[in-house]
């Protein structure tokens, strides 16, 4: 089982609302992501300890993995649907099972471009010139809802890219008067755009006018002991009130971490709660990672208006600390960059954030000092509680995990966090792989590095064929023959 301490605490602050949860390894990665109508009572779930004994390998190695979890709230069941949907495309959380078959929810698609546009019905969406609706996670609801619009509207059913009068004689909605059937000249070109460009005012959202119709007829229907007729009205006005509900549009995330839904007002929340002179539009993540002090890196990332800016993004080996002492790395890293900053005169952020405690806190503010910077506004997020410290201030601010402020914090010390330790992991590979590689004599950097970019790595190396190797430039049968043999003994 995961420490569930601080887990716990999370939990207890989780509110009973729909929403999207991913839980996170202890690198950040998201390693699952799901949907609850209450995620208090779902997320719980996960870490009641009478369950274990009905869990199976896979959920409890799931649960083993589980450091940490964030959460989106959403209006309702259908938008946490669609949510869920996004982010599983997005993270590809390895103990993801459903939507792995990268099912996509249904869209209307028209290309007002063709001659006799058409409405249809796909899951893609392309950059073909054509008007897309959707997507609608109730399929059932936007089929008779795409029936209601073709009637309305005297819209055809068929599939024909162009259809012809060899077409129309076996045309059903031509026969019945569904369709006013352009193909025949029964309506001009002209006319039957100008309904399908009305059928595609109504799906964006107008219209209650027809709704109204559609209530005022159940009624009638009703009164008249027409039952049939008014349950069938019932069913479409249902359906159209489903399908063309309005849902939020979740745009692609720009990198491999939940973004917030509403970057300025959570930038705004944190203006406020923090006092700042002014937004931090511009903010600047710090982290230390090591291994049992070994490998001691640094990173700095940069968000600009709530997101991640990767080119702006920085990492550091630490140079002048020996030993394993985060206060002093962080020291040197903040020391380091504002030095660089203010010596080419470019522009410094708005806010500095600083992953860890008042320790860490206050020695990046001690750097700041030494550099005549300590006007710029800097805080620190502690992990553990969530507790923000800010320098003048002797008790730090907890907020809840839904608060926006919290949230934006939050992501950027989680990014420069998996920043920082992916640099760490690709320093030790890197050595790992030299140090193997370096063992077999006359290898020289140019076979070695001709096989790592050949095989991607030691590892694939080492189950390589021998044929394989030998393929490699600069190596015969007899070196590939003696490195396999290398190899197959380490």
């Amino acid at each position: 089982m995961p420490s569930t301490g601080r887990i716990r605490d999370k939990i207890s602050e989780l509110p009973h609302k729909p929403g999207v949860y991913l839980m996170k390894d202890r690198l950040g990665t998201v390693i699952y992501v799901g949907k609850a109508r209450d995620l208090r009572k779902r997320v719980s779930q996960y870490f009641h300890p009478s369950r274990r004994l009905g869990w199976d390998i896979k959920f409890r190695a799931l649960i083993d993995a589980i450091s940490d979890f964030d959460i989106h709230l959403v209006k309702g069941e259908p938008e946490a649907l669609l949510l869920e949907s996004r982010l599983i495309k997005e993270f590809k959380p390895r103990y993801n099972v459903s939507l792995r078959d990268d099912k996509r929810f249904l869209m209307l698609k028209v290309n007002l471009k063709d001659s006799i546009p058409r409405f249809m019905l796909t899951r893609l969406m392309v950059d073909d010139g054509a008007q897309y609706f959707g997507p609608f996670p109730d399929s059932k609801a936007l089929r008779r809802s795409l029936d209601t619009v073709r009637h309305k509207f005297n819209l055809r059913g068929c599939k024909a890219l162009r259809p012809s009068e060899k077409d129309y004689k076996h045309c059903l909605y031509g026969h019945i008067d569904v369709c006013s059937a352009p193909c025949v000249g029964h309506v001009t070109l002209e006319q039957y755009r100008m309904q399908v460009e009305n059928a595609c005012e109504f799906l964006s959202g107008h219209c209650s006018e027809m709704l109204k119709n559609l209530e005022s007829a159940m009624v009638s229907a009703s009164a008249a002991k027409n039952y049939e007729r008014a349950a069938r009205l019932r069913d479409q006005i249902k359906a159209l009130k489903v399908t063309t509900r309005k849902t939020t549009r979740y745009r692609k995330l720009p990198n491999k971490l939940p973004v917030s839904l509403d970057p300025e007002n959570d930038i705004k929340n944190l203006s406020e709660i923090l006092n700042l002179k002014s937004a931090p539009t511009h903010i600047e993540g710090f982290d230390i990672s090591n291994i049992s002090g070994t490998y001691t890196v640094a990173s700095m990332v940069v968000f600009r208006n709530g997101k991640p800016s990767n080119g702006e993004y920085r990492r550091y080996k630490i140079r002048d600390v020996t030993v394993q002492d985060d206060f002093a790395c962080m020291a040197e890293v903040v020391r380091r960059r504002y030095l660089r900053l203010k010596k080419e005169g470019r522009p410094l952020p708005d806010l500095i954030l600083i992953d860890g405690g008042r320790g860490q806190l206050n020695s990046a503010i001690k750097s700041l000092t030494e550099l005549k910077l300590h006007h710029m506004d800097i805080v620190a997020l502690a992990k553990e509680f969530e507790e923000i410290y800010l320098p003048k201030q002797k008790e730090p601010i907890k907020l809840g995990l839904d608060n926006g402020a919290l949230r934006l914090l939050q992501r950027i010390r989680d990014e420069s966090h998996r920043f920082a330790n992916s640099f760490n992991a690709e320093l030790r590979l890197k050595r790992i792989s030299e140090s193997v590689l370096d063992e077999f004599p006359g290898i020289g950097g140019r076979r070695k590095a001709a096989l790592l970019k050949h095989f991607g790595s030691v590892k694939k190396l080492k189950k390589a064929k021998l044929e394989e190797i030998a393929e490699v430039q600069g190596f015969g049968v007899k070196t590939a023959q003696a490195l396999f043999d290398f190899l197959g003994a380490r």
